[in-house]
């Protein structure tokens, strides 16, 4: 005796899926923690620019306020009167433009050689350079300093450039980018009669415009704030750089100028804060492909 089994259609609503809830509840509590660690990042940001508009006394009162209660503009005054602003910072721009400029040729044709050309002794040329990066800057600063001042340079743009114009992070992040370049590109060009020099200039160079650009921030960054080499190497006010002015009239012999400090420190972070809000796309798409290869 056979038995029938009877199909019964489907009644109903299907059963609803939580995927697009726990989706959206983990964008939510994304856009939470980033929400929060942005506000504890711009804190100190904002207590400085408030800062730089306070009087010494309402900087110093307990307990500390926000707001200004009496903003005042005297600190930024001090910096574009009688500290004389416009040399340090001409100083700076000067010593970061012409650093970034060696920076970004100087590691592109030592990069473009590590990646697409072959010559002997390449890979030891790379350890070397890999060697390098792991240096503390600190254990080359005395034999640099006596470099320079045996070639008497000390107080000269010559010291404050020359020692930087290249570096071995550049040469790795050029290095790592330009390994991602078809090697037909270059072939075709060699085969069409072209130089190395004209198919790096060419074909190579446009083609490096994000890790061209994270290089110009951080070279810019590093020395637009470097402080301790312009300290030793420049011995005039006249050469001074911004962090060294910030450094040393800011501070007197009983006690820190608090208002002059901050509103200091806003006048050296504007240029840095800049530069990234313009190349900031290129600067993320150069990090991301450096690591590829």
């Amino acid at each position: 005796m056979s038995s029938t089994t009877a199909v019964r259609p489907a009644t109903g609503t299907p059963p609803t899926t939580r995927r697009p809830r726990r989706r959206l509840s983990g964008r939510a509590l994304s856009f939470i923690i980033l929400t929060i660690g942005l506000l504890v990042w711009l804190v100190p940001f904002a207590w400085m620019a408030l800062g730089s508009v306070k009087t010494q006394s309402e900087i110093l009162q307990r307990p500390p306020t926000w707001w200004p209660e009496n903003p005042t503009g005297d600190n930024f005054a001090q910096w574009f009167g009688p500290l004389d602003f416009g040399t340090f910072f001409t100083n700076s721009l000067v010593v970061a433009v012409v650093t970034v400029l060696g920076n970004l040729i100087f590691c592109s044709m030592v990069g473009y050689a590590l990646a697409k050309m072959e010559f002997p002794g390449k890979k030891i040329l790379f350890a070397v350079v890999m060697i390098t990066l792991m240096v503390p800057g600190v254990v080359t600063f005395v034999p640099l300093f006596v470099m320079v001042s045996k070639l008497g340079l000390v107080n000269s743009y010559a010291a404050l450039i020359l020692p930087f114009i290249t570096a071995p992070l550049g040469v790795f992040l050029m290095r790592q980018f330009m390994l991602g370049i078809p090697e037909a590109l270059i072939e075709a060009a060699r085969i069409d009669g072209a130089s190395e020099l004209r198919i790096f200039a060419r074909v190579v160079m446009p083609l490096c415009g994000p890790p061209l650009a994270t290089l110009a921030i951080l070279t810019f960054l590093t020395s637009w704030n470097n402080f301790l080499w312009p300290l030793v190497s420049a011995q005039t006010e006249s050469m001074y750089t911004l962090p060294v002015a910030l450094s040393l009239y800011s501070t007197g012999q009983n006690a820190t100028n608090y208002g002059l400090l901050l509103a200091g420190s806003v006048l050296v972070i504007t240029p840095i804060l800049a530069l990234f809000v313009v190349l900031q796309r290129y600067f993320i798409q150069g990090i991301a492909t450096a690591g590829l290869k």
